[in-house]
């Protein structure tokens, strides 16, 4: 077992809240006093008598105490395309990430520290393909969110001086290139668009033809040395110690890869390396997760001090309730309290769908998923206009019917977003016995449900302060061992390669559950 402690645990107490707070929509709930006692000192000099003065600051007190301010800015602008340059790995930024990425993942993440388990999987794999003797993907879990920026940290700075510990060294320096979808970079500002392409990540588009993108991927696996990482999932899961579902891609890249190879002589295998990310909290956890819960209480309209009396599954169990009867009346939905939730919750999750569907003028057909992208993709593409470099030419009528296709498609967004999150939601109570990262991650999740009722999106996640890191490997699944059982029925070895892939996800979600690892 190994050992890597990010920051020391005594400065974890000065961190109790997730960078959410940190930003001007999340931040409002949880300061404990408003803008109003500002104003005496400011405005003391332009008011001469006091009981005017008094009067006058108490007025202005009570409007801005209770002047609405919406969870979330509606969108206003059409945007042109971005430009990210091609995939590359530059050293400079590698150096920018060894000197900022470990304070990076403590604050917006809680990374206090982590352990690696079962770390001969992956120092074997890895020294397999730096060498040039297999070609690994990396097929990692993403339950919450930040795996990718922690995996990627965790292989450039800390795999090779582990490895060498057990006197196993790599012919170059690790790394891995991720693949990432191209929303990403939408929503992740000018640092992920800066980072993320000089890292070598790749970009692709997920409900939409990307032949480009997916040149680059089977480029990069054929000509390595690095492992690609992919998530099967195909987007945060929000269920750490379950898996949902998987996504065949990764299963059909890598037969095809070992298909091309294979044909080319090259005797070089290609492995797919499941790897699983886990968090655990301490003392400091408990007091974070408390403050959430608050905060969703107070969202929901169910804040009062008696309300810590109540047990906790009841606390929950009345936050859930109270914010799925308002989506119930939002989508005109009867309520029946005996109905699970599970089957009530899907009733709003076609709705939400549909009403998507409606408002983009396309008929509600189709399998579940395929229809949630679509959504998706249709919302991106009128936000930030694919088609256009710049708006130079642009009069100004086709400018504005332009923003005002990227504010229908930003409130479409709203319903997707919702729908996005709630398919995973679909999970019963935890109860007093329940383990308490369990626990945790249901509240973060009970948070996101009335954040994606009130317009927010996945960059809203709360992350719960302080966290230790379980990185855990299992052993590789040779796809070119099972290259005659691809050619002979492709269906059937794609169906049996991904319930190995279950296998080994299920595998290591029991071991990180084990006693020792609390």
């Amino acid at each position: 077992m190994n050992h890597t402690p990010l920051l020391p645990y005594s400065l974890t107490p000065l961190l109790p809240c997730s960078p959410a707070p940190l930003l001007p929509c999340s931040l409002a709930p949880l300061l404990p006093c408003s803008p109003a006692p500002l104003l005496p000192c400011s405005l003391a000099p332009l008011l001469p008598y006091s009981s005017v003065r008094i009067e006058i600051l108490a007025l202005c007190r009570y409007y801005l105490t209770q002047m609405y301010q919406p969870y979330k800015q509606p969108l206003m602008k059409a945007s042109p395309n971005l430009k990210l340059p091609e995939p590359r790995i530059l050293k400079r930024v590698i150096l920018l990430c060894k000197l900022l990425a470990r304070l990076y993942l403590f604050l917006f993440y809680g990374v206090a520290g982590i352990i690696l388990r079962n770390d001969l999987n992956l120092f074997e794999a890895f020294k397999r393909a730096m060498a040039g003797k297999s070609r690994c993907i990396i097929a990692f879990r993403h339950p919450n969110g930040g795996e990718p920026q922690l995996l990627e940290w965790f292989f450039l700075f800390k795999l090779r001086g582990k490895a060498a510990r057990k006197g196993i060294k790599f012919a170059r320096w690790p790394h891995a290139v991720f693949v990432y979808s191209y929303e990403v970079v939408r929503w992740g500002g000018w640092a992920a668009r800066f980072v993320m392409p000089n890292l070598g990540a790749m970009p692709i588009h997920h409900a939409k033809m990307d032949s480009k993108g997916m040149d680059r991927i089977y480029k990069a696996i054929a000509e390595g040395p690095y492992p690609v990482a992919l998530a099967p999932e195909g987007q945060v899961s929000y269920s750490t110690d379950s898996v949902p579902r998987l996504e065949p891609g990764v299963i059909r890249i890598g037969f095809s890869m070992a298909e091309r190879l294979a044909d080319k002589g090259s005797g070089v295998p290609i492995e797919i390396l499941p790897v699983s990310v886990y968090f655990r909290f301490g003392v400091w956890g408990k007091a974070t997760m408390e403050m959430l819960l608050k905060k969703v209480e107070k969202a929901a309209g169910l804040s009062s001090p008696e309300r810590k009396k109540l047990p906790f599954v009841e606390r929950v169990r009345q936050v859930r309730e109270r914010i799925l009867s308002l989506n119930e009346a939002r989508y005109q939905i009867k309520s029946d309290g005996s109905l699970p939730f599970e089957e009530r919750l899907e009733k709003v999750i076609m709705a939400a769908l549909e009403t998507a569907e409606r408002m983009m003028g396309v008929k509600s057909e189709g399998e579940f998923f395929p229809r949630m992208y679509r959504v998706r993709q249709f919302c991106w593409d009128r936000i930030i206009l694919p088609d256009y470099e710049d708006f130079e030419g642009v009069s100004q009528v086709e400018r504005s019917i332009m923003d005002l296709k990227a504010g229908e498609a930003w409130y479409i967004g709203r319903h997707q977003e919702l729908i996005d999150f709630c398919w995973y939601f679909r999970v019963p109570l935890p109860t007093e016995e329940t383990a308490f990262h369990n626990k945790v991650e249901y509240v973060q999740n009970l948070w996101d449900f009335a954040n994606r009722t009130m317009g927010g999106a996945y960059p809203d996640r709360v992350s719960i302060f302080p966290r230790k890191v379980i990185i855990q490997a299992a052993p590789v699944i040779n796809l070119s061992e099972r290259l005659n059982a691809y050619k002979a029925d492709k269906k059937a070895a794609i169906t049996a390669a991904m319930s190995d892939l279950e296998k080994a996800y299920l595998n290591c979600i029991a071991e990180a559950n084990e006693p020792d690892l609390g």
